[in-house]
């Protein structure tokens, strides 16, 4: 079953990949058989309900689903306890979360990408980029290291060894095409299109502008071996059980992988457990 409550703590910005998250109280069912699990709308809440729907019972699994518009309280009722599990967030933003917030959650399995692109409306091809072009990349850290990444995995630039998570453009070791980097709010970028040579979006503002990273992105991340693929998360400590273990497995499963390639079409990609 799902239920939709209210958020009432204000959105942390956060590109994610992620679009809407939901929020949560206390699940007040007392049914220890049934594995309460928070989630953002889209996609998240209907991946999960796909998996209730057409293969939890089958599995011997009964779900509950809490749909958030948030990206704090996800995490708050599930360090709490009224969660079992959440599905809405990328690995380093939860290892950021628990540094900031003292919280003790860990990530189980990787589900899906909702996968950050390249974006421009003066080229089609990203070999075509010019020299000194001007490059809108999100001045979000956790963002902006991500399109930073993007771009020296196609050897636009390169980054200095050791660079993480966190990259930012001081951490550009090689720059061939003297490419000028602005740094936007993440929910200006699509917006930025007229003023830039490209911009490196976040899926849930690209959608929201109408962009699809399927479609109109030159550049997009590989699911694989993607540290910002979405992920299940657990309390530390809850990583074995057996119903953790059931809705891993199947959000990594044939019917899943279909579900998303079909639903989804590109915009977001599944992370297959091959």
């Amino acid at each position: 079953m799902r239920s939709v409550i209210p958020a009432a703590a204000a959105a942390l910005a956060l590109g994610l990949g992620l679009t809407a998250c939901g929020s949560g109280q206390d699940t007040g069912g007392g049914d220890t058989d049934t594995l309460v699990v928070g989630a953002t709308a889209v996609p998240a809440g209907e991946v999960l309900s796909y998996i209730e729907k057409n293969l939890a019972t089958k599995a011997g699994l009964k779900l509950e689903i809490k749909e958030f518009t948030d990206y704090v309280l996800p995490n708050t009722a599930l360090q709490e306890g009224s969660l079992d599990a959440n599905l809405y967030q990328n690995e380093p933003f939860l290892d950021e979360f628990n540094a900031s917030k003292g919280t003790d959650l860990v990530p189980v399995v990787q589900a899906y990408l909702p996968p950050m692109g390249v974006y421009s409306k003066k080229i089609t091809d990203i070999a075509r980029l010019a020299d000194g072009a001007t490059v809108a990349v999100p001045n979000e850290t956790t963002n902006e290291g991500r399109a930073l990444k993007l771009l020296a995995a196609k050897g636009i630039i390169t980054l200095k060894e050791g660079a993480g998570t966190t990259a930012s453009p001081a951490d550009v070791a090689k720059n061939p095409k003297h490419l000028k980097f602005k740094e936007l709010e993440p929910a200006q970028l699509p917006r930025s299109l007229d003023d830039v040579d490209i911009a490196v979006i976040n899926n849930n503002y690209a959608q929201d502008a109408g962009l699809s990273p399927a479609e109109n992105a030159i550049l997009v991340e590989s699911a694989q071996n993607n540290p910002y693929a979405n992920v299940l998360a657990v309390k530390k400590g809850d990583e074995n059980d057996p119903r953790i273990e059931k809705l891993a497995k199947l959000l990594t499963s044939p019917e899943v992988v279909k579900f998303i390639q079909t639903t989804y079409k590109g915009s977001v990609l599944p992370v297959t457990s091959g």
